[in-house]
């Protein structure tokens, strides 16, 4: 699971909190996490979906500071335990990537998660975050290992259902972070090296807006959040989809199922067991 909880949630923990007990994913990861460096609301969220509040399944990823001071922080959360982590901060990262190895269901392989916030000024600036992501994890990683990338991407995709005057749109409503026409160069490189969109590969539902934005009298939806999945995983990838998250963030989360076990792609599973060979549920906030 993905989820951006929008300016580390504030007034809004309880709602936030109880989104993502309700769907109780085994890794979750959120985007910015403002103020959360003392670790307690990343405990909270841990106790309320039945993951242990220890080192060896959450991670504090602490972003580079913005101009006004603030850390856009990038937070990781695992059911399996966590064997090792990295958070990259490097420019040009505006904000920092958390990369993890993830205990293997069973004799599986480790899962490789990456997450992280993309720059939101323009699509130039996120290609540079971009070549920093696939310098750590290139094309033939995606090809061969169990991989996710998860997080609020601030991209576009062409594959969504976007209406022919979405430029008119966003230049209507003040959007300028997508560019004018729109650009769609990032998915299109992530996708090109490999990345699945698990939400138009397996969608559960309809849905697939998660920033639903309504300016100057104009209505724009677009989705700039993302589980991306490495081939091998999108081969036994079971569904995704929109978690509505109401007025707990500007955000809607996405949320995955994965059979991280070999069974073939289709097989009927319990998407809620945790146990060795379960079909754990990737979401971002």
């Amino acid at each position: 699971m993905t989820f951006n909880v929008l300016n580390g949630g504030e007034d809004r923990f309880d709602r936030i909190r109880a989104i993502v007990a309700a769907e109780r994913p085994d890794l979750l990861v959120f985007q910015e996490c403002v103020g959360w460096e003392d670790g307690e609301r990343l405990r909270a969220v841990a106790a309320a979906i039945g993951v242990p509040a220890t080192g060896d399944h959450l991670v504090m990823g602490r972003a580079n500071r913005r101009g006004s001071g603030r850390r856009y922080n990038v937070c990781l959360v695992s059911r399996p335990p966590i064997l090792s982590h990295r958070v990259h901060a490097p420019s040009p990262m505006a904000h920092c990537l958390v990369e993890a190895e993830i205990a293997p269901a069973g004799d599986g392989p480790p899962l490789l998660v990456l997450g992280t916030h993309l720059v939101w000024t323009d699509e130039r600036a996120r290609l540079a975050e971009v070549d920093e992501i696939l310098r750590l994890v290139p094309p033939a990683a995606v090809a061969e290992r169990d991989c996710v990338l998860l997080g609020d991407l601030n991209a576009l995709s062409r594959h969504d259902p976007h209406p022919a005057d979405l430029g008119d749109r966003l230049a209507a409503a003040g959007i300028g972070k997508y560019g004018h026409p729109p650009r769609f160069d990032v998915m299109d490189r992530l996708e090109a090296a490999g990345w699945v969109d698990a939400l138009r590969a397996a969608p559960r539902s309809p849905r697939w807006v998660t920033a639903p934005r309504e300016r100057n009298g104009v209505r724009v939806d677009t989705r700039p959040d993302y589980v991306l999945v490495s081939r091998p995983l999108a081969a036994r990838l079971a569904w995704a989809d929109v978690v509505d998250t109401g007025t707990a963030s500007d955000h809607h989360a996405v949320v995955a199922a994965v059979d991280r076990g070999r069974e073939p792609a289709g097989k009927p599973a319990d998407h809620t067991a945790a146990g060795p060979g379960a079909v754990p549920r990737l979401t971002s906030s």
